[in-house]
């Protein structure tokens, strides 16, 4: 088994405000092992406490991971069991060293329709860690930006119809304030790991100027060394947003 690798005493410069991760791999994980995906599904959650210490020793401000798609509801039904309980594992196991970290917990996607176990859990972990003021953790569960678009359309297309707004008010910014991340910078750096190069309807919107890296890696072994490297990455691109 890999060894994982804690952040070094290094300096990389100015990190990327906004890093978010599509942590993908953990079924061929366990796969490659002659383990169940279940098995690669607890290893990858495990990985992401090793990666929320990097993240916040470099001084990223906000971390969002795609923990759970809309997408996802097609797995097979124990799966999807096994899926939905681990947040609750997760979240009791974690929430006093995320609260004593000064990590703040949100969440985007539509947790309301989860089940009521899971989304009582990932409200606690919302609610204890309110008041906390270092980065934020943004868990995408039960998220699709697909439909997050569409309702944002929707919710201005009856504004509209009842003369709140008209047409002409309409532009990029207005669809900002109506998506899940209204309130947050859109990311700098996505990563996503285990070597397949698409989006998968994450952030579809918010990344439009993001900076792409993509690791042949999978999600359990994605370690502090490598995630500094692609922090390191991002810091020698240049970022011209369509200008010169």
């Amino acid at each position: 088994k890999k060894e994982k690798t804690e952040p070094e005493s290094v300096s990389l410069g100015t990190p990327p405000e906004h890093v978010a991760i599509i942590m993908d791999g953990n079924g061929r994980w366990a796969k490659n092992r002659g383990l169940p995906r279940i098995a690669g599904h607890r290893e990858g959650m495990d990985n992401v406490k090793r990666i929320v210490k990097t993240a916040d020793y470099h001084g990223v401000q906000i971390l969002t991971l795609y923990a759970f798609s809309t997408e996802n509801w097609k797995r097979p039904t124990d799966e999807i069991e096994f899926l939905m309980k681990l947040p609750i594992d997760f979240l009791q196991d974690y929430l006093p060293e995320l609260i004593a970290q000064n990590v703040r917990v949100q969440t985007i996607g539509e947790v309301e329709t989860l089940p009521k176990h899971t989304k009582s859990a990932v409200l606690k972990a919302v609610d204890q860690t309110i008041d906390n003021t270092g980065m934020i953790l943004n868990l995408a569960i039960n998220y699709g930006s697909r439909y997050e678009i569409a309702q944002s359309v929707k919710q201005i297309c009856q504004m509209v119809q009842s003369e709140q707004l008209s047409i002409d008010d309409i532009d990029a910014e207005l669809i900002d304030q109506h998506l899940y991340t209204a309130n947050m910078k859109d990311p700098d750096l996505l990563i996503r790991t285990s070597g397949e190069l698409r989006l998968s309807n994450f952030l579809l919107w918010q990344a439009a100027y993001s900076e792409l890296w993509f690791t042949e890696t999978l999600w359990p072994d994605f370690d502090g060394a490598q995630f500094e490297e692609a922090l390191t990455e991002y810091q020698q691109r240049k970022r011209r947003f369509g200008g010169i």
